[in-house]
């Protein structure tokens, strides 16, 4: 993994800290998915900071870092890309790959329970073979490369379930709570 990481978890703790207050233990799970080569799911109602967390851990140990913001009317290849037509200039065209959000190291895979499962399974292939399949050809992720998927509580309105397919492709699930009322007052 990136230098920093390797660094010590001291460090980048103190890194961490300075956007982020308290939240000590859903770090700590995040901190150890990465350094397990795992994804994470994590769960928590809006507005709890859970995209600067995962954003700041991609800039403090300096890895590539893409946020897709899953939506009803996402598709496929708003994650994976594209073959587009591109002329050369000189009148030939070509089929050229276009890479999607998911060729990062870090993808947050925001409110991934927003969009319908077709395209939650977009994912799948990235998660668990670190590739994915585009018109018959396949691409290669770069490495390291990890998944985080926030969820919202399925009682709010707009949400589907994840296929278990899906889930098994979480080592955790993290839980995110408010803070304390120390933390909300330092916030």
């Amino acid at each position: 993994l990136a230098g920093p990481l390797k660094a010590g978890h001291g460090p980048v703790l103190a890194e961490l800290h300075k956007p982020i207050v308290g939240q000590e233990g859903v770090i700590d799970l995040v901190l150890t998915s990465i350094r397990s080569g795992g994804n994470s799911l994590i769960i928590g109602v809006p507005g709890l900071a859970k995209t600067l967390l995962i954003h700041t851990i991609a800039q403090v140990i300096d890895l590539k870092f893409n946020r897709i913001q899953f939506t009803p009317d996402l598709m496929p290849s708003d994650i994976t890309g594209t073959e587009i037509i591109q002329d050369d200039g000189v009148g030939r065209r070509s089929m050229v790959f276009t890479k999607g959000p998911i060729f990062a190291n870090i993808v947050l895979a925001d409110e991934i329970n927003r969009t319908p499962p077709k395209t939650q399974a977009a994912l799948l292939e990235a998660m668990q073979e670190h590739r994915v399949t585009v018109q018959g050809k396949t691409y290669t992720l770069d490495e390291p490369f990890f998944v985080f998927a926030t969820q919202n509580p399925i009682e709010l309105e707009g949400t589907y379930p994840l296929p278990e397919a899906q889930l098994d492709r979480f080592m955790f699930e993290i839980v995110i709570d408010h803070l304390n009322e120390e933390h909300e007052i330092q916030v």
